[in-house]
């Protein structure tokens, strides 16, 4: 039997990482529960107003957050607030597959338009790894906003 993921993030800013990631992934902020949203509120702002009204204080209303896949497929990314730094490189990372089945030029254009959308975002390029097949098909390492590493694919 297979289980759902949840992927977690440690943040020092939970809600802009979040949001970082809801736009490169294509993901939405789920609304409070039980709480009905119309189709143009703001997951975000109504979360505030919630919080407030079970009495939680203004400086600890950012010290968690989530997205989630709005068609169901993809896992539910959770950011909790932590006080460290990161300080050394992943041992697990996202791979946003912005080129599935593009090979050669085709692909690292993709890539590299992808690149510059998530530039736009506030990611930070680290380094291009061109095509060498059979073996690789070429991608491009970047950082989020925190430094987390992923590489679009």
């Amino acid at each position: 039997m297979s289980r759902p993921v949840q992927i977690t993030f440690d943040a020092h800013d939970p809600k802009a990482l979040s949001t970082f990631w809801r736009d490169v992934l294509g993901y939405v902020h789920p609304g409070p529960p039980g709480v009905d949203l119309p189709a143009d509120a703001d997951p975000l702002a109504a979360w505030d107003e919630f919080l407030a009204g079970i009495g939680v204080p203004p400086e600890q209303r950012n010290t968690r957050s989530a997205i989630e896949d709005p068609e169901g497929n993809g896992p539910r990314l959770f950011f909790q607030q932590v006080p460290e730094d990161k300080i050394a490189k992943n041992r697990v990372h996202l791979d946003v597959r912005a080129a599935p089945g593009l090979q050669g030029d085709e692909r690292m254009v993709a890539l590299e338009e992808e690149c510059a959308r998530l530039v736009a975002l506030g990611a930070t390029r680290v380094r291009r790894f061109e095509p060498a097949p059979p073996m690789e098909a070429g991608f491009i390492v970047m950082t989020d906003p925190e430094g987390n590493e992923f590489c679009l694919d």
